[in-house]
């Protein structure tokens, strides 16, 4: 996989990348850059936004006369645990908060998770957290998946970065496009440019991403900025309806 990848090219080549995460680092090294989107095909999975809850955020149904299942598409997608901030794309976000609560490693959190149980597509979890102390900051990407499509045997596989490089991010996301069985994420996080013109100002990091996911299968986009001096952050959510 080559280097420093662009993640508007990335995003725009590929319809259905369904849900994704970014870490990375901005340019100027200062603040830790987060980015969570869903996609969705069917209506259950496109009635849904992203709202905040306390400092993290959690889906809700944007018409609750219309929610089918709520099982797999309902869940906090990040939340805070003093300063770690757990962003994944299923309810292994509380799985992973209550780990650490007990001194469990990230990955040692995720041990009792598998990926989804939505056959034939056993749709990977995805998880990353970032911890940000004292001018540092150090994430981690988890991806949990079936072994080619088996539901008895799960592939683990974590990926940690210390002293992430300025400039740079690292992209995981659960398929590797459109399909039937949605084929699912392969190899390591991809690694993408985070240029200074991408990462000085949030609104516009949120607007290119938003603007490069495909129009018909976006739903929501979550984008935070932690300072790594003092672990102030900022935060923007687009939902698709509203």
């Amino acid at each position: 996989m080559a280097n420093g990848r662009d993640l508007e090219k990335l995003l725009a080549a590929n319809p259905y990348p369904g849900r994704g995460i970014v870490l990375g680092r901005s340019a100027d090294g200062g603040r830790v850059v987060i980015a969570y989107f869903i996609m969705g095909r069917s209506g259950n999975s496109r009635n849904r936004i992203f709202v905040e809850d306390g400092e993290g955020i959690r889906t809700q149904a944007f018409d609750p006369s219309k929610m089918e299942d709520p099982s797999l598409i309902i869940y906090a997608p990040v939340r805070v645990y003093g300063n770690k901030t757990i962003v994944t794309n299923g309810d292994q976000t509380d799985t992973i908060y209550e780990g650490l609560d007990r001194q469990l490693t990230f990955e040692q959190s995720l041990r009792s998770r598998e990926f989804e149980p939505d056959a034939p597509n056993y749709t990977p979890r995805i998880s990353g957290v970032c911890h940000v102390e004292k001018g540092s900051c150090n994430f981690a990407l988890s991806i949990l998946k079936s072994d080619g499509g088996d539901p008895d045997s799960c592939c683990r596989f974590t990926f940690a970065y210390s002293n992430p490089k300025p400039g740079k991010g690292k992209f995981i996301h659960t398929y590797m496009g459109d399909g039937n069985p949605l084929p699912s994420f392969a190899g390591e996080p991809e690694e993408i440019d985070l240029d200074e013109a991408f990462t000085a100002d949030i609104d516009t990091f949120a607007e290119r991403i938003w603007h490069s996911l495909n129009p018909d299968n976006k739903v929501s986009l979550f984008v935070r900025f932690i300072e790594t001096a003092d672990g102030t952050y900022t935060s923007r959510i687009i939902n698709k309806n509203h």
